[in-house]
């Protein structure tokens, strides 16, 4: 049997095709009865809008991009929870595509996006061509949510306040007595931006910031840890640049027979899922990262209403959640 279409439905309900075309838009003034009498015929047929034949008359997908730097970062799929929730009630369905996976097999990141003719792009994540960005945004709106590099005019960008961040997760360990904190540092503005924040702290309070560079997964923390807590006078607490980089860090003492946090505290940032699991119970920086992704999306749908306006930084204030892996120095340690 063939799919109804829309003159079944105008018939079923006794309307002109023009006057269901306007129900189904929810785009005219219809009266209550004809509007309801469209809606019922619609159930009864099972009918199903033509997103192609749509596309072609609005000259619009319907579609937004998402180029999501690494699929393995829990920060980053709650952005996308944040982004979808706006996006969806605006009638606009996701195409997601994997930065990581893209640049390893030489991909253009992108190019798909540009083929399938997406009404958008949202990047989240690190930004690997500022220059190639800038084109697109010439031919499509392009926002970036949680990078912080520098970038193109006309490309809006929704980020937490990193260096702000970094400094609540210092200052914390410092107020608990803390002077020996190591800081497991990250590549990117956003990593960089953290340890900036922490030498900030530490120095403001006389203490000397030791930084071990890492790579923000859980095996860059555990190898970070490793070798900071092998240094003659090894740090009672650690900042983290992530919370992966933070559950890389208290299995590291784990397994070198630290307890935390009485031998050594363990702060993260994002405040993601892992971070609330109760037998991790993290201290970390809080982002909100579904309100970066709502943001995100807002400034999305406003670009779509003014494609020529500046763009414009937005961003998030960090909060403390402050759990069961930070304390003073144990056994008489004062850091």
């Amino acid at each position: 049997m063939r799919p109804p279409t829309i003159r079944d439905v105008a018939e079923r309900a006794g309307v002109s095709k023009s006057l269901v075309s306007l129900v189904l838009r929810d785009s005219g003034p219809v009266r209550p009865e004809k509007r309801e009498a469209v809606l019922r015929a619609v159930r009864e047929l099972g009918y199903r809008p033509n997103a192609a034949a749509r596309s072609l008359s609005e000259q619009r997908t319907r579609t937004v991009g998402v180029l999501l730097d690494d699929l393995r970062n829990p920060w980053f799929v709650e952005l996308l929870d944040g982004l979808n929730s706006p996006l969806h009630a605006a009638g606009l369905n996701i195409l997601l595509a994997d930065a990581r996976l893209n640049r390893r097999l030489g991909h253009d990141l992108a190019e798909p996006f540009l083929d399938l003719g997406a009404d958008g792009l949202v990047v989240v994540g690190t930004v690997p061509d500022a220059g190639g960005l800038g084109a697109l945004a010439r031919r499509m709106p392009v926002v970036v949510a949680g990078a912080r590099e520098a970038q193109p005019p006309g490309v809006d960008v929704v980020a937490g306040d990193d260096e702000q961040g970094a400094r609540l997760a210092t200052e914390h360990l410092l107020g608990l007595g803390h002077r020996r904190i190591g800081h497991l540092a990250g590549h990117g503005a956003v990593g960089a931006l953290r340890r900036r924040g922490f030498e900030a702290a530490m120095r403001e309070h006389g203490a000397e910031p030791l930084v071990e560079p890492g790579d923000l997964t859980e095996e860059g923390g555990y190898r970070g840890t490793v070798r900071l807590l092998g240094r003659a006078e090894r740090p009672t607490a650690l900042f983290a640049v992530n919370d992966m980089a933070a559950v890389g860090a208290l299995s590291a003492a784990g397994e070198l027979g630290l307890r935390v946090p009485r031998d050594l505290s363990v702060t993260g940032y994002d405040n993601t899922g892992i971070a609330r699991l109760r037998h991790v119970w993290l201290t970390t920086v809080d982002t909100s990262p579904y309100e970066v992704g709502r943001r995100a999306a807002r400034c999305l749908l406003d670009r779509f209403e003014r494609p020529a306006a500046e763009g414009r930084v937005r961003l998030a204030a960090p909060t403390l959640e402050i759990r069961g892996t930070t304390g003073p120095p144990g056994d008489g340690l004062t850091g």
